[in-house]
């Protein structure tokens, strides 16, 4: 005799496993669309782009006297030309010419090597060579891992008719929707001779305008070397990059202070190329003297 199962269960098993794959279906839904707006509104920029996790704005060193992080990643190589002049009181002025090689290095390091041409009104030597300077900087750990990603810079400037000059920096930064900051402690000195000390602060902050293509920002450096008064400089900064590879940055600072300059401008240009570029441009920035 055949014999019907009771299908109270059967149904009851059916709803339940319903009851569980719609539930499933819309966690996944909620998800898909939190991971939707998230990628809708961040700026590209932000987004992780290096080995060591670092954003793709870190890769521009957005700032002209303030370095952030690595700018390179293993294998990459950028050079850069950088133009800074100083007007003082009585119609000095100064003036800079610095070309860079920045070379991506692995664990987490990089090395710069400088040349500097330097000309003052205010002599007879006209244009002549400053210094020549090899640059390393190490981060302590990928880009999110520690507060304010420290990372230790390191450089040793063989100048031209003076004492050779260390400088260590120790340098932070992080962004937050659009906006970037940089803030470098800074000790240079002088290896013989008079043996003079100097102690500086430098910082920048930016706000995005087009992601990825223009930014807008104010920098600011304080200087104060030993048995000397003190300079304090501020202004606005604007970045744009033409293409992919390539940046134009235009730093235009004024004097706060009696013993600063009236006025420090800074035009950079930037280019990247070789095995494993990927960032697109990244400018470098230095200060004169810090």
């Amino acid at each position: 005799m055949l014999r019907i199962q009771p299908i109270k269960p059967i149904i009851a098993g059916a709803a339940a496993l319903l009851t569980l794959t719609a539930a499933k279906a819309d966690q996944s839904s909620n998800s898909a669309l939190e991971e939707l707006i998230v990628s809708s509104t961040a700026y590209a920029e932000e987004q992780t782009n290096g080995v060591y996790g670092e954003p793709e704005w870190v890769g521009h060193r957005r700032f002209s006297t303030t370095r952030v992080y690595i700018q390179k990643d293993p294998g990459e190589i950028g050079v850069e030309e950088w133009y800074r002049t100083r007007f003082y009181d009585e119609g000095r002025v100064t003036q800079r010419f610095q070309q860079e090689v920045e070379i991506g290095l692995p664990h987490r390091m990089q090395l710069d090597l400088y040349e500097k041409l330097i000309h003052d009104n205010s002599d007879d030597e006209h244009w002549r060579q400053d210094e020549f300077a090899v640059e390393l900087r190490y981060a302590f750990a990928d880009w999110g891992k520690l507060p304010g990603n420290p990372t230790i810079y390191e450089e040793y400037a063989f100048t031209d008719g003076g004492p050779d000059v260390l400088e260590s920096k120790l340098l932070f930064g992080e962004d937050c929707h659009g906006w970037h900051w940089g803030v470098n402690f800074i000790w240079e000195q002088e290896l013989w001779g008079e043996k003079g000390t100097e102690w500086g602060i430098a910082g920048g902050l930016s706000r995005t305008v087009i992601d990825n293509k223009l930014s807008l920002g104010i920098e600011g450096k304080w200087t104060h070397a030993e048995s000397e008064a003190h300079e304090f400089i501020l202004g606005p900064s604007i970045q744009w990059l033409p293409t992919a590879n390539t940046h134009l940055d235009l730093v235009a600072m004024g004097g706060l202070n009696d013993e600063s300059p009236n006025a420090e401008c800074w035009l950079i240009f930037g280019f990247d190329f070789g095995a494993g570029t990927k960032k697109g441009y990244k400018p470098t920035s230095v200060g004169g003297g810090l």
